[in-house]
């Protein structure tokens, strides 16, 4: 039985991740902050029926010693870093905290590897926010970074530190680009969640508009579960490398919101406004990605389409308001 040490274990790609290696027979060993007991964030490893099936182990990886102690004693053949304070707009109201969990929190974990001589396979968690404003309309893994965050900076400096402990000590360390991934785990605070959150409220009449930021920009939208998959194929290779994890096709927020209200029979323009206090202060306006290396290396494919996943995000948001199923 293989072990994988996950962090990030509660977030939506870490309990996707959770599931589909206990599927294949993995021992999971999650790490989460602070004490076990009083997590709240727990809901999507309760929703996806996995709790009692998982190892948490509290630890912090900003805190090296931690992580020391459990590479050691859970002797993991794969880690996937997931661990992030992965909101951009927070980052701008909190960059240091963003640099310190983003950013190094993943060197620390290269590191305990090292000091420890382990085996195990490294995944780091990266991100198309890394390309910032560049010149092309499509983003490869040759694209250059330019990044216009502080996440997006915190996620370039792990993704770099990723490939020189790569280069400079021989481990089997990858980097995933990961384009933007979504489902029904999502947190509400992003805006995907918000606004099939908001367009199930408003067909239930619990609300009556739904307030966003800048509805023309542009992102390339996968599910996570399709993404999770690309993480672990990856960790799979006989070498490591950097791998774009994208679906090629462009949506804007304001096409996002026809096909969410348009899942309640709604019309969209008749609930959503634009509101400038929301607009980030640096933005990038479209983001497409190439996952051609991905899908010639790993034989990789997306299998659920934007309609697909956002239809799947509608239904649930609607169970959980009607209280068929847990909040979160």
């Amino acid at each position: 039985m293989p072990t994988a040490f996950v962090t990030g274990i509660t977030g939506q790609d870490g309990a996707y991740l959770a599931q589909f290696l206990l599927d294949r027979g993995y021992r999971v060993v999650g790490l989460v902050h602070g004490s076990i007991a009083s997590q709240t964030a727990i809901w999507r490893l309760q929703w996806l029926d996995i709790l009692d099936h998982i190892e948490l182990v509290a630890g912090d990886v900003t805190d090296l010693s931690s992580l020391l102690r459990i590479i050691e004693t859970s002797a993991p053949d794969e880690v996937y870093n997931l661990a992030s304070q992965s909101l951009v707009a927070t980052s701008w109201h909190q960059p240091l905290r963003t640099c310190s969990v983003t950013g190094l929190g993943p060197v620390n974990l290269l590191e305990a590897l090292r000091l420890t001589q382990s085996p195990a396979r490294f995944y780091q968690a990266s991100s198309s926010e890394m390309f910032g404003r560049t010149d092309g309309p499509v983003q490869s893994e040759l694209t250059p970074f330019r990044p216009r965050s502080p996440y997006g900076v915190a996620k370039l400096h792990a993704h770099w530190m990723t490939v020189n402990y790569r280069e400079s000590f021989g481990l089997h360390a990858t980097s995933g680009i990961l384009f933007n991934h979504e489902s029904p785990l999502r947190g509400v605070e992003f805006v995907t969640r918000k606004i099939t959150d908001g367009a199930a409220r408003i067909k239930l009449g619990l609300a009556r508009q739904l307030s966003l930021g800048d509805l023309s920009v542009q992102r390339d939208w996968g599910h996570a579960r399709d993404y999770v998959r690309a993480m672990w194929l990856m960790l799979q290779q006989a070498e490591p490398g950097d791998y774009v994890v994208a679906t090629g096709r462009v949506r804007s927020i304001h096409e996002l919101c026809r096909v969410a209200f348009g899942c309640v029979g709604l019309n969209h323009e008749d609930h959503v406004v634009s509101d400038a206090t929301l607009f980030r202060p640096s933005e990038i306006a479209a983001t497409c990605g190439d996952a051609g290396k991905a899908q010639r290396v790993l034989g990789w494919e997306p299998s659920m389409s934007f309609e697909e996943m956002i239809a799947e995000m509608i239904d649930i948001d609607l169970s959980r308001l009607s209280g068929k199923r847990p909040t979160g």
